[in-house]
């Protein structure tokens, strides 16, 4: 999905009237670049469930590891529809972005390891790990590792000049 440019369209109920759709370019960029992702999804008694959390963009995907007993884990089991959010809580100059897709567990060890190397380069070698059996290894520790593929994602820009844009991957 890398050479992929998603349909971009101004929603103009929520934009001022001189703004335009926002490029895929700067959502990528935030959601490449930002540390912290909220990740929101729904376990099997229908409440929700939000948690923040590190990921990496790649792929065409955010990428997240999990604890194989943490929530974020095991509610895609149940229902896999999932939430993403990012960005600079401001009001000032900046973009907030919202990604609509599904988590679904990366097991592939060959597509592990590029977010394995990723995350390292990301976060520092405190978060380096092992690729082995299908799961992020450290120490003692076990994760999985989620992708939530775009469907949509919302852009919300800030500022002077206030807009939403709508990319649709399908």
């Amino acid at each position: 999905m890398s050479g992929f440019e998603p349909f971009a369209e101004r929603d103009t109920r929520y934009s001022h009237e001189s703004a335009t759709a926002g490029p895929w370019s700067a959502a990528k960029e935030l959601l490449t670049r930002a540390e912290m992702y909220w990740l929101s999804t729904v376990p099997p008694d229908g409440s929700p469930h939000v948690t923040p959390l590190i990921g990496e963009w790649s792929q065409g995907a955010l990428h997240f590891s999990t604890g194989v007993s943490e929530r974020k884990g095991r509610n895609p089991a149940a229902d896999p529809e999932a939430v993403l959010t990012t960005g600079d809580n401001t009001l000032s100059e900046a973009i907030d972005v919202v990604v609509e897709g599904r988590a679904e567990r990366v097991t592939d060890g060959a597509r592990l390891n590029r977010p394995a190397a990723a995350w390292e380069s990301k976060y520092g070698p405190e978060r380096h790990f092992d690729v082995q059996d299908s799961t992020f290894r450290h120490a003692c520790h076990v994760a999985l590792v989620f992708k939530v593929s775009p469907r949509t994602v919302f852009g919300f820009g800030k500022g002077t000049t206030y807009s939403r844009t709508r990319w649709r991957f399908s």
